[in-house]
Order: C-alpha cells, then sequence, then structure tokens
C-alpha cells in the first residue's frame, strides 16, 4: 500500500442525507432509485458503489490519499436553485458532510440567488474547506463582481473558492449528442470562461487575498495566453493565489500547463469517483509538490519562498 500522504482536493461523494432529499424530490434534481435526472442532462446511472464511503477510502489508501476533500456536484444546480428549495439540498448535503469519517474534509456550497452569507461564514469557521460556485455563476467578468460579497466570506475567513463545471444546457437546435459531450466540451467551455472572466475582472485587485482553485485545469484556458497576447491581452504574470487541478487531464496537458504556471500551483483533484489520482508527473520532486505540498498551501494558506528545483533535466519553480 502506498503512503497515504497525499491530498485530493477534488472528489465527490453523496452522503447519505443528500441521496434520500433527492429522492423525496418531484422536480430536478432527483433520484428515482440510483437513476439521476437533472434539468439538462440525459438521466444517469449512479453507481451506488460510488458513494460508499468504506469502499472510497480504501481506493484512497490504495491510492495514497490521506485526505479526501469532497464538493457537492455542481453539475446538479442545485446552488442555482430559488431558496428554500436549495437550502434543504444544500443542508442535506452539510450534515452528511460533517458525518463523514475523518478520512473526508469537505467544501461548503450557498445559494448563489441571495445567499445567506451570516451561515457560509459560520460553515467556514465550523471547518468546511473553502467554499465551491459552479462556474456557470462566474462566466463573465460581472460576475465575478456580482458574486463579490460571497467570495469576500471566503477571503475574510482564509479559505479558497473551488469553481468547478456547472449545469451543461443542451439545446433543442443542437441534435443528438454523444454522451461525453458535456464534459469533454461543455465543462470545459465554463471553466475557460470563468478563467477569462477572472482575469478580466481584475480578480487580483478585487480579492487581494482569496485563494481560488479551478477544477479540470481551468479547461486549459492558460495555454490560451499567447492568443490572449495576441489579441491585445497583458502579458501573463504567475498569480501564486490562483491554482488548477489535474482533473481529467493527463501529461501532455498537465506539462503544458506547468510550463505556463509552473509547479506550484498545480494541485492534485482526481473528480473522484469518475477518474482516479494522478500517480506520478515530471519526477519524484514534482509529484511531491502536486500530490503533498501545493494542496496544503492551496488549503490552508501556507504561503512559501519559492527556489528553483532541477527536475528531469528541466528547472521547474517549486515551493520549498
Amino acid at each position: 500500500m502506498a503512503e497515504t500522504q497525499a491530498t485530493d482536493v477534488h472528489q465527490h461523494l453523496w452522503p447519505e442525507p443528500l441521496v434520500d432529499r433527492l429522492r423525496a424530490r418531484s422536480r430536478v434534481p432527483y433520484l428515482r432509485g440510483w437513476t439521476l435526472f437533472t434539468r439538462d442532462e440525459l438521466p444517469f446511472e449512479v453507481d451506488p458503489a460510488h458513494h460508499d464511503v468504506r469502499t472510497r477510502v480504501a481506493a484512497d489508501h490504495a491510492d495514497g490519499i490521506g485526505r479526501a476533500c469532497v464538493s457537492l456536484s455542481a453539475p446538479l444546480g442545485i446552488e442555482s436553485l430559488e431558496r428554500p428549495e436549495a437550502d434543504a439540498l444544500l443542508a442535506a448535503w452539510h450534515d452528511g458532510a460533517r458525518a463523514l469519517p475523518a478520512h473526508f474534509a469537505a467544501w461548503a456550497s450557498a445559494p448563489t440567488t441571495d445567499p445567506d452569507l451570516d451561515e457560509l461564514a459560520g460553515l467556514l469557521r465550523e471547518g468546511f474547506v473553502g467554499v465551491q460556485l459552479p462556474a456557470t455563476e462566474l462566466l463573465t467578468p460581472d460576475a465575478w463582481e456580482r458574486l463579490g460579497d460571497l467570495l469576500r466570506v471566503a477571503e475574510r475567513a482564509d479559505k479558497p473558492v473551488f469553481v468547478h463545471p456547472g449545469p451543461e444546457p443542451v439545446r433543442a437546435s443542437a441534435g443528438a449528442l454523444p454522451a461525453w459531450w458535456a464534459p469533454v466540451v461543455g465543462y470545459a467551455t465554463q471553466m475557460q470562461a470563468a478563467w477569462w472572466g477572472w482575469q478580466a475582472a481584475g480578480g487580483r485587485e478585487l480579492f487581494p487575498t482569496l485563494r481560488v482553485l479551478f477544477g479540470a485545469g481551468a479547461g486549459l484556458a492558460p495555454v490560451h495566453h499567447e492568443r490572449h497576447v495576441a489579441r491585445g491581452g497583458d502579458s501573463p504574470t504567475i498569480d501564486p493565489g490562483l491554482y488548477v487541478d489535474t482533473s481529467s487531464y493527463g501529461p501532455q496537458a498537465l506539462d503544458a500547463l506547468v510550463r505556463v504556471l509552473g509547479i506550484d500551483v498545480l494541485a492534485l483533484g482526481s473528480d473522484r469517483p469518475y477518474a482516479r489520482p494522478l500517480d506520478r508527473l515530471l519526477g519524484d520532486a514534482a509529484t511531491h509538490a502536486i500530490r503533498v505540498v501545493n494542496p496544503v498551501r492551496l488549503l490552508d494558506g501556507h504561503h512559501t519562498t519559492q527556489h528553483q528545483e532541477r527536475v528531469e533535466g528541466r528547472t521547474w519553480p517549486r515551493a520549498s
């Protein structure tokens, strides 16, 4: 068994209170048995083993994961429901997350319409690692400003914000699409828009100390900085508070992200149960940074000076 040092910042697991609440509903999102119905995507057959706590802990330990940060599945669309409809589902999520074993940490969620900021601040004080927001709520510069009060709750608590793909609408005019279309095309496009929304809004000026994690490598948006410059944008600068996770990507894409962003802001995030955690990238030092050092800095705010370390014949920036 691998050493269980790593932290996976991006997993999904539905605790029993959330499953029960989804089964009690008659409007989307809801469950019938283990069949999930959402507003826009086709019915999805959920594997109950994917949400079995003991099975998950065993799988994580086999992959060297000592702490798994689980979040509400944003594509369900719960955060964008009107209150109090959203409140009941979010309460079920938070109650279930509290009851999970110590192996797990959890991201808080909040309605994006009229959120209860005091309640969110209480969740973060209680020990939730940060707050997840759907990328669909952050697609433009104005959207980042519109949610500024919510984002500042996380900033004041010194907790990160996790930007995760949200519901992907299916337009009738699109015709038949393969099952992989939403996660490959729609989700990646959402993440790119959220990344560029932050850049265009001057996110760092608006939120000077906020740490932000973009899931799914921000849809590889950072790799497009050359095009951004070619079309009149500013040259990119490395922002040590802006992280991307590794979910759904492998060595080719992650190598490209490291070339743009450096190693310090790439954090292990698997999107389990939909993928397995990355076990290695660019040698031992880089692997340790991605799986162990960087997630801790993201979650706990441990900012350290940087130095250069030689990794397999190349020089990468790495946290000491």
